[in-house]
């Protein structure tokens, strides 16, 4: 069930808990969240303090309801208490003072670790690790946050009593409404069409090109079909290249036409079809079947369907599931920096600059330079929704420099 918690300082949590659950591992979670220890905290259920060894459906505590925290001073019981309690406490920064009491704590409590998989599964999992310097990182991040947080509804809470003529005051509430709107919007696409926070994996068919067995790219924006020198070399057809078709490539980017291949078999299904290829000086694709071949041999791409269908329906191969298709080709860090370390592009008028990610911009620079300014078109992004850049740079960092959950992450 869902519980509210006010605290003291009118700072609103939302805990999932079991109603079976403790009043102590209640309080055990407000102090991850709050950096409040469990000795200091009081919980108080319609005006009443309810003790520790107490179960919240034993108080009569229902979903949605709501319960108080406050804070007691230091006295003698605190003083009193034993070194083991002092070690969950917490330091300013919102790191464990006994990191490794504070793991022990968590892991000795079975509910206690569900509780904290449901409603913080990065820390959960990383408290079932043997890192404690990563445990501490978390904790900070999560002060920070904290403290961010609070630092906006302060901000909010201002707002509502600014002067109506000062103009930056107007500017501030307008920045809000307008991020009010975006996060709205954000959370409307999360129950609507969260698929849209999904990877999306291109569409690979499996043919054979003269003879050869191989995970054929389908892509309809590229002009042409093409074929990369090394997979050429590896079917036996390199020997066919003719060279006066030399020339340049120009999509996003370019890259150099090495010649063409003029016609070779390619089964698709059961069925053989002509096809012809350009060839290109580049690593970071093998084989990409493009609009050329795909209006000659009036193909359909059928989504519904999930099927290639060739020659107006005679043939129908399924597109491959992500199982299916070589790592290689999903590894979107190595190929965005492989494109731009080679300055390789798509072929002329090509929609996309990599098969797996649907466009990367190159223009012989170094990959490490790429990878950089691919990062800081990350961040910028996630700056744009409201986040303070080094939270998103953090965040980023965390989940290896996967955007979307560093915004479901960051908006969390």
């Amino acid at each position: 069930m869902k519980i509210t918690v006010m605290t003291s300082d009118e700072q609103i949590l939302n805990l999932d808990v079991d109603p079976n659950e403790s009043v102590e591992n209640v309080k055990a979670l407000l102090e991850v969240e709050t950096s409040v220890p469990i000795q200091q905290q009081q919980i108080l259920f319609n005006g009443n303090e309810v003790g520790n060894s107490q179960k919240l459906s034993a108080l009569g505590v229902k979903n949605d309801d709501l319960l108080m925290m406050t804070v007691s001073g230091a006295g003698a019981g605190a003083a009193a208490s034993s070194g083991s309690t002092n070690d969950l406490s917490f330091n300013t920064d919102g790191s464990a003072i006994n990191p490794a009491a504070f793991q022990q704590h968590f892991r000795r409590d079975s509910n206690l670790m569900g509780q904290l998989f449901q409603n913080d599964p990065e820390l959960a999992q990383t408290i079932l690790g043997n890192d404690l310097n990563k445990i501490q990182e978390i904790l900070r991040l999560r002060h920070r946050q904290r403290s961010q947080l609070q630092r906006q509804k302060e901000e909010e809470l201002a707002l509502l009593y600014a002067d109506p003529f000062d103009v930056e005051a107007q500017k501030k509430i307008e920045a809000a409404i307008r991020q009010k709107g975006i996060d709205d919007n954000w959370e409307a696409a999360l129950e609507h069409n969260p698929e849209a926070f999904a990877r999306v994996v291109m569409l690979y068919v499996d043919m054979e090109v003269n003879g050869v067995p191989l995970k054929a790219f389908v892509d309809s924006g590229a002009q042409s079909t093409i074929i990369s020198k090394t997979c050429a070399e590896r079917l036996g057809l390199l020997r066919l290249l003719d060279q006066r078709y030399k020339g340049m490539a120009h999509g996003v980017g370019q890259t150099e036409i090495l010649g063409r291949i003029h016609v070779a078999p390619i089964k698709i299904g059961n069925i053989f079809y002509p096809c012809s290829f350009l060839v290109l000086d580049s690593s970071n694709m093998e084989f990409l079947f493009g609009l050329d071949m795909l209006r000659k041999h009036q193909c359909i791409i059928d989504l519904k369907e999930n099927v290639l269908r060739v020659g107006g329906g005679e043939v129908s191969v399924p597109f491959l599931q992500e199982k299916d298709i070589p790592s290689r080709f999903l590894d979107e860090e190595k190929y965005s920096k492989e494109a731009s370390s080679s300055g390789s592009p798509l072929p002329v008028a090509s929609g996309s600059n990599n098969p797996s990610q649907g466009g990367v911009s190159s223009g012989g620079a170094s990959g490490d330079k790429s990878k950089d300014s691919e990062f800081e078109s990350k961040v910028a992004k996630l700056v744009e929704l409201g986040f303070e850049r080094q939270a998103v740079i953090q965040a980023l960092q965390l989940f290896n420099g996967n955007e979307e959950q560093a915004a479901g992450f960051l908006f969390g």
